[in-house]
């Protein structure tokens, strides 16, 4: 797949979902398809979000419209932002963390929210208004060439996200970049224990959908340690339930797409990862 038809198909796909105007999305984007592709308990974007990790005082807090339940996991829980701090948010789509993490930093401290999709800033921007933040931005652009200024953020956080970018290198040393010496990163995303079949690679719905897109698990942390960052942590992994994904309609067009079969499922089964990162810009 070509760089450019990757980031084409990753903006059409989530501008579309932006579209949308009920709170369910109708579309996986990265959470585990338990919640979001699934039915019955997990069926809704309030129970999507519980099963990745927020609080319902998380959901209660922020406008309405903001958490699509796109996730798979919460940077913000993991990054301890502290009162008065700059945070960058990579991917921010409709503003979920980026309201989160605005509220803990106060009214002394800003967000800027960075996203390559204009109907997603648009929806983030009208957002922000209806909730009243004052602390808060979004800027249109690549996560590969960031529209901020060298050690500017003291915090980055990042949601499932990085996994779509065809240079995650780049990503991490832009964000190594823009943050202040002793700052930190904190991302929740996907990385794979072992490669996928080739029928998966090249699928661009599977890379849209968080899974052709992501790493190995070892190269992923190694691009953070190029990059520069040390106290590299993995503070938490899950299974991605993937074995789930192909029994929900909405995988059926991967798996046509693809011509995979029951073999080939087996074999990624259990290979891909829910992982929560941290690491931090020397002093």
């Amino acid at each position: 797949m070509q760089k450019k038809d990757i980031k084409q198909s990753v903006r059409e796909h989530y501008g579309n979902i932006a579209k949308e105007s009920g709170t369910q999305s109708g579309s996986c984007g990265c959470s585990s398809t338990k919640s979001c592709c699934g039915s019955g308990a997990a069926s809704s974007t309030r129970e999507i979000s519980k099963n990745i990790g927020y609080s319902d005082e998380d959901m209660d807090a922020v406008p309405e419209g903001a958490n699509l339940g796109l996730g798979c996991g919460n940077p913000v829980a993991l990054a301890s932002l502290k009162k008065g701090e700059t945070v960058l948010d990579l991917g921010s789509g409709a503003g979920f963390d980026s309201f989160l993490a605005a509220d803990r930093v106060g009214p002394e401290g800003r967000v800027i929210g960075v996203d390559m999709t204009s109907e997603m800033l648009e929806r983030a921007r009208e957002n922000a208004r209806k909730g009243g933040y004052k602390n808060i931005e979004f800027r249109l652009g690549e996560i590969e060439n960031l529209p901020v200024a060298d050690n500017a953020v003291d915090v980055i956080i990042s949601n499932c996200v990085i996994n779509l970018a065809p240079e995650k290198g780049r990503v991490f040393k832009e964000a190594f970049r823009v943050l202040k010496p002793g700052g930190r990163l904190m991302v929740s995303d996907i990385v794979l224990t072992r490669p996928l079949p080739e029928a998966l690679k090249n699928s661009i719905q599977a890379y849209v959908g968080c899974v052709a897109g992501a790493s190995k698990k070892e190269d992923y942390l190694n691009e953070i340690k190029k990059a520069g960052f040390t106290d590299i942590k993995v503070n938490k992994e899950d299974i991605y339930p993937v074995e789930d994904i192909v029994a929900q309609p909405d995988a059926m067009p991967i798996i046509k797409s693809a011509r995979i079969t029951e073999d080939t499922i087996k074999e990624f089964v259990n290979a891909v990862l829910s992982v929560k990162v941290s690491a931090v810009k020397p002093g």
